[in-house]
């Protein structure tokens, strides 16, 4: 069976957040938590009842009540698509309810309650696409059919099919008018709802319904949370309000961070999340996703996490005696770490272009096309290859009369982007359709009294940074720090900045996140050597010292692998003050340098690397006033993975303890 949104916005089969497929193992995830451990365990209290019970009546009696409770058992799947969970549901309910009758009548019970009371009206669905709410009717019914002559019932009802009002085909977020949809009470809650990141909302669904939506559940629900966020917080509430008692749903695993992970604070404050997934591997239109299974409600079985017991679960999905969900940002690492710019537009050009205009004739403005042309880097630039592109910049503030003057690198914009500017919803898009559509002016303004950069892509298998020559412009797709000194590159590049960014970070697919909210703002620096200190500072402190000279050999020995000297040619630059062109030797030689990326040498991790890394993430000990030897145990090479893992938890511990030490004092 496949799996189906539920959105108004969502019409057609197989498409955006549509339907999709979801495995079994997936669903057991949820169904043996929320529907079945509890009813097991109430079965065996009211069995040792009736083992004890004197008289064949009270015997009866106890067993008649709980086949009663369990004939009013009724389990909702608010995304049901096609009818998978309920499928499961269904055929696991109907086994258990066999069970109990066999093992009732091993305790001496007579009684009969004439018929079964487990049937296809126990589960109910709402779903928007009318073929897979049809098909998930289908589902059900084949589901029960089967069952019944697995079981010697045989199938004698005519027809043999039939009606199942108790899966609608509507939206389960908002009705017509815009208000909350309504939800038919049940038992239980399960499903795998759609997936849909906060920023595409608007593109996927349309203006009005995110705004509806937005609106409706305003003070609930962050605006820029996943769409999956709307189902658990309806699920919550339903558990709230008593109408529900549990309730287990499929996430993106992008919920245990950033504007998503708020629904999660909110399930763990009101009632127990006594079950969770928290980075499980799924297949979604043939990409590797990453999900998180959350399980909450009322239920008084062990709690447990990644199918071991813990103590509890915190919003991020972790077991922790700490909570990095309560890490705060700090002030002193304010106004440092910033996203690229965004072009909205074909502002785009390749190197053979760029540096044609470069060395063209001075412009009527009496100024070279060197004020307007930078070359552009983003996360592939990074992890595989530079692609020598450019880009035409002419700065967040110019009129349209000054950036004419420009001729060549104007005529490009006036053809390339003006045209789709005019189409942009927002109006400054529109009026100053010649500049970039978002421009981060603070980290301009910096970089400019910078000689170089440190940059490191939003989202990428190895949390790795580089330099970028301060004339460099960084697309959206990669994070930005204005410092140019070799200490902030090697605290950054530790493995205790590593770990502490896979943590708070969020992920896209299999690929950790990283942002400079919550993965950079909050990180703790060794005292002194925070973003704010001057570089002044970092030069006279010997445990900057170090970790610069430690940093620097790093990056020394990973540019010569990328870029070795019998492969590679150093150019300079058509126009001075921009970085040297690094070009391949000959043919020969461009074939292997593809080879030669970032990615594929974190991918081997050669003991060279593993040694260079080792000697940084002693010398961030050092600097922290932290023992080495808690480095070393956190490396990647030590063999006892419990060891490592150990290392790894108190790290965080004393990072997160120095955080909250740094937020209450106001820093």
């Amino acid at each position: 069976p496949l799996r189906g949104g539920a959105t108004a916005a969502q019409r057609s089969l197989g498409k955006g957040v549509g339907i999709h497929y979801t495995d079994t193992a997936t669903i057991m995830k949820i169904v043996e938590p929320v529907v079945l451990r509890p009813l097991a365990a109430e079965w065996e209290t009211v069995k040792a009842a009736i083992d004890k019970a004197k008289g064949v009546r009270k015997k009866d009696d106890l067993y008649l009540g709980f086949r009663e409770r369990l004939a009013a058992f009724r389990v909702l799947d608010p995304a049901c698509g096609s009818g998978a969970f309920l499928y499961m549901a269904l055929r696991h309910l109907k086994d258990f309810d066999r069970k109990v009758e066999e093992e009732a009548k091993a305790l001496g019970v007579t009684a009969d309650p004439k018929g079964q009371r487990i049937t296809p009206q126990t589960v109910l669905g709402i779903e928007i696409n009318p073929y897979a709410a049809e098909l998930a009717r289908v589902t059900v019914w084949i589901g029960e059919l089967q069952w019944q002559m697995a079981n010697g019932y045989g199938v004698t009802r005519r027809p043999i099919l039939g009606a199942l009002e108790g899966i609608e085909n509507r939206d389960a977020l908002l009705n017509a008018d815009g208000t909350v949809a309504h939800w038919p009470n049940a038992t239980v809650i399960i499903g795998n709802p759609p997936f849909l990141g906060g920023k595409k909302l608007l593109g996927a669904l349309g203006d009005e319904y995110v705004r509806n939506l937005r609106a409706t559940y305003e003070g609930l629900v962050p605006n820029f949370a996943d769409l999956v966020c709307y189902w658990i917080e309806k699920s919550r509430h339903h558990i709230e309000l008593g109408s529900s008692h549990r309730a287990g749903l499929v996430a993106t695993n992008s919920v245990r961070g950033g504007a998503s992970r708020i629904v999660l604070d909110q399930v763990r404050s009101s009632t127990r999340m006594f079950s969770a997934w928290s980075d499980e591997p799924w297949a979604l239109d043939g990409a590797a996703v990453r999900v998180s299974i959350v399980c909450f409600g009322e239920n008084s079985e062990a709690t447990t996490l990644n199918g071991e017991v813990v103590d509890s679960i915190n919003s991020d999905l972790t077991a922790s005696d700490y909570d990095l969900t309560k890490a705060a940002s700090l002030s002193e690492n304010s106004d440092a770490c910033y996203e690229g710019g965004q072009k909205y537009g074909d502002f785009d050009i390749d190197g053979s272009l760029a540096r044609r205009w470069l060395a063209a004739p001075i412009n009527p403005n009496g100024r070279s096309n060197r004020d307007v042309l930078r070359p552009y880097f983003n996360a592939i630039d990074v992890v595989r290859r530079p692609n020598d592109r450019w880009i035409v910049d002419f700065g967040s503030a110019g009129t349209e009369e000054e950036a004419a003057l420009y001729e060549e690198p104007f005529s490009h914009v006036l053809k390339r982007v003006k045209p789709g500017r005019a189409a942009m919803k927002r109006e400054t898009h529109r009026r100053y359709w010649w500049r970039h559509g978002w421009v981060r002016l603070s980290f301009d303004a910096k970089r400019l009294n910078l000689k170089r950069y440190i940059a490191t892509p939003v989202v990428a298998k190895h949390r790795v940074f580089c330099w970028l020559h301060h004339s460099a412009f960084p697309s959206n797709l990669l994070d930005v720090v204005a410092r140019d000194d070799d200490a902030t590159f090697g605290i950054l590049q530790s493995k205790f900045h590593e770990l502490w960014a896979l943590r708070l970070g969020t992920s896209l697919e299999d690929r950790p996140r990283y942002t400079p909210s919550t993965t950079f703002e909050t990180f703790a620096f060794p005292a002194g050597l925070t973003p704010r200190d001057p570089a002044s500072d970092h030069n006279s402190d010997l445990r900057a010292s170090r970790i610069g000279e430690a940093a620097a050999k790093l990056n020394e020995l990973r540019e010569n692998w990328l870029n070795p000297s019998d492969l590679v040619k150093r150019v300079p630059e058509v126009v001075p003050g921009y970085p040297d062109r690094l070009l391949p030797k000959d043919l020969a030689s461009a074939e292997q340098l593809k080879k030669r990326t970032l990615t594929n040498l974190y991918n081997e991790r050669p003991t060279w690397l593993a040694h260079a890394h080792r000697d940084l993430d002693r010398a961030v000990a050092a600097a922290y006033g932290w023992p080495e030897v808690l480095a070393d145990r956190a490396q990647p090479e030590n063999p006892d993975a419990a060891d490592r893992k150990a290392a790894e938890e108190e790290i965080l511990k004393r990072l997160f303890d120095l955080n909250q030490e740094r937020a209450k004092a106001g820093r």
